[in-house]
Parts: structure tokens; sequence; C-alpha cells
């Protein structure tokens, strides 16, 4: 009797979706999973830098299977972890397709350093690297982040801008920003429901346009200079609250905790509102509120020098 030898399975394509925090990472990948980009069966790791991870909930449904890795990132303190948990999601659910959104402060030269382990380059393949990079707060972000935020950057292999059509006037400003640190990247200011996710993720296509870039480079020394792990530059504080909020109390209270802080750059959660859970993004002076599906009732925060009974008392106090 003839035997039939078994095939072994197929690699799983990785996606890596970057960008600082607050540029827009988990609502493009939303944007993708609601039009159908990828075929087959999908999973997403998400690393969030906080001790409960909003994202993770946001993206997770039914048909995907969400694998967490909180309170710290990639880069940093987990990354024997990280590979443990893409081997283990690959043989447990063979994926298709794997979207890793690492955390806002994370490198993405560790992050592909992980993707491609001996223990994971039999099981999968790093497709592309994208990431996600908000125009109007680029160059504050670049002056004060440098090597956090130019690893995404000249690590990328595709560049997605957001915020253009709120700054139309920054993009090419922007892009000749991006050019100067990453000549090779494809560069993305198309509204996200309008770009192809196959153009974004393949490689092998030629850049868009040809660009001519004036501008200088950022030196290595000051790249040297902010050379750091993230869990020294950044703090995270998850406050825990059942106080019910109106709305506009929400914005002012963010404005407080900013005003209480060296440095605010972001905070997300669920709380309680006079409508019901509500998800509350905030990234430096602007408050979005929309309802939640997700029960909740905390806020992390990520910046410098936060005060945590100070934080605590501005979201629990009356």
């Amino acid at each position: 009797m003839q035997r039939t030898q078994r095939k072994a399975p197929m690699a799983a394509d990785i996606i890596i979706v970057s960008g600082f925090l607050g540029a827009g990472k988990t609502t493009l990948i939303q944007e993708w999973l609601k039009s159908g980009a990828f075929p087959g069966k999908i999973a997403i790791v998400e690393n969030d830098f906080g001790e409960v991870n909003v994202d993770a909930a946001l993206l997770r449904s039914n048909t995907i299977h969400v694998t967490e890795l909180s309170a710290g990132c990639i880069c940093c303190s987990l990354s024997g972890d990280f590979v443990r948990a893409l081997e283990t999601l690959i043989t447990r659910y063979t994926p298709d397709t794997i979207l890793i959104e690492p955390s806002g402060v994370g490198m993405l030269t560790d992050v592909q350093k992980a993707c491609v382990h001996p223990r994971i380059q039999p099981l999968a393949r790093v497709l592309a690297a994208v990431t996600v990079v908000d125009i109007h707060r680029m160059q504050r972000y670049l002056e004060n982040f440098g090597a956090f935020y130019e690893d995404q950057i000249r690590r990328a292999d595709a560049i997605i801008l957001s915020r253009t059509q709120e700054y139309p006037e920054q993009i090419a400003g922007a892009t000749e920003r991006i050019v100067s640190l990453n000549a090779n990247a494809r560069i993305f200011s198309a509204p996200w429901n309008q770009l192809s996710v196959l153009n974004i993720v393949n490689t092998d296509q030629p850049m868009p346009e040809k660009r001519i870039v004036i501008g200088r480079r950022t030196t290595a020394q000051h790249a040297a200079k902010n050379s750091m792990i993230a869990d020294d530059v950044f703090q995270t504080i998850t406050i825990h609250s059942s106080r019910v909020f109106l709305p506009a109390e929400l914005h002012e209270r963010l404005e407080e905790a900013e005003e209480s802080s060296k440095l605010l750059i972001r905070a997300k959660g669920v709380l309680h509102s006079t409508d019901g859970y509500c998800l509350v993004q905030y990234t430096e002076g602007e408050t979005q509120i929309e309802p939640s599906h997700i029960p909740g009732g905390f806020l992390c925060l990520i910046g410098q020098e936060l005060d945590a009974q100070l934080l605590q008392r501005i979201f629990s106090g009356a």
C-alpha cells in the first residue's frame, strides 16, 4: 500500500504595523479587517506598554485570535516572551496572516529581529513592516524622541500617513522629512479607505513616484543620545475609576492630567459615562470619545513624571 506524504503547512505571512503613540495603528488594522483585506485565518499579536491592553479588546472577535503581550514592549523585557507567544500562536492556530501591532514606544528593529528568530523562520515570513506616521506631530516627536521615532521610520517598508485630511498642507513637508530618513520606503497619503493592502505590503512594487529631497538627515550623534529603552524614557500608569462622567467633563479631566505631568503623550481606556461605557482616547490636547462595546472603568496614561496619586484623584474625585 502506497503511503501519501503529509504536506508541511504553508508559512504564515507576518505584517508588522508600527507607529508612535496615537498615530492610528489600531484604527488602520480595524479598517483592514472591516474591508476583508486578508483571505484565510487571521491572528493578531498585540503588545501594549500599559497594564491593560485596550487595543487587543477592540480587535478581538469570534473569527480572529488575538494574543496579548502587556505591561512592557517587545524591544525591552518581552523579547523572549514574544518569540514564545508567536511560536505558540502559529503552531496552535495555523493562521494564514499574522498582524503584529507593537507598542507605540517599541523599536521596529527589535520586532523585526524577533520575527526572524530561528524558531520562527520555518513557520512564518515577514511580508512587510508598515509604519503609521501622524504628520501633524512628526517633527516634534523626531526632536523629542529621536531613537524610538526614527527607527520606526528608517526600518519601514511602507509608511502610511495619518491625519492627511485634517492637515493636507503638511503632507509635502512630512514626506520630504520621511524620505530623508528612508529613501526606499513607499509612502501613502491617500485616505485609508482608498488604499489597497496588496499595494502597501507588496515590497516588490516600485515606489509610487520619484522624490527629490532637500534637507538634512538626523546625525548619528543625535540618534545615539536618544538611544534608550522605553522603560527608561516613558512611564505608564493605569487608573481605575467607577465614576460616571459627562462627555464634556472627560476632556477637562484629561487636560488637568496633562497640566499635572511633565509630559502626557497618550491616554486610552474605557470609562463610565452618562450614555454607558465609552472609549476615551487622548493625545496631547485632543480627546476622542465614542461608545464602547467593551466594559471598563480604567484609563492607561503614558508620559513622563506622572503622579499616580494625583491622577487617581483627578479621575475618581468629585
